[in-house]
């Protein structure tokens, strides 16, 4: 009888460390999940800055310049 509780205890010992993993993958995909739709919003923010830049939509023209101070 002993032998059939200590087995027993064992199974459900695992069956609590089967749930928590498997509530820790969950976790771990939701995470997974969120960081990626964050780095495709920062790599199309990124894109964006970069067509700017390269627009020059950044940069005055020489009429647009006010002259330095010591001018």
């Amino acid at each position: 009888m002993d032998d059939n509780s200590s087995a027993r205890e064992r199974i459900i010992e695992l069956e609590k460390k089967a749930a928590f993993q498997e509530d820790l993958l969950d976790q771990l995909n939701q995470a997974l999940v969120e960081q990626q739709k964050r780095i495709d919003f920062l790599e199309k923010r990124m894109k964006a800055l970069y067509g700017q830049i390269e627009s020059g939509v950044f940069i005055k023209r020489p009429e647009e310049e006010s002259p330095p101070p010591h001018y």
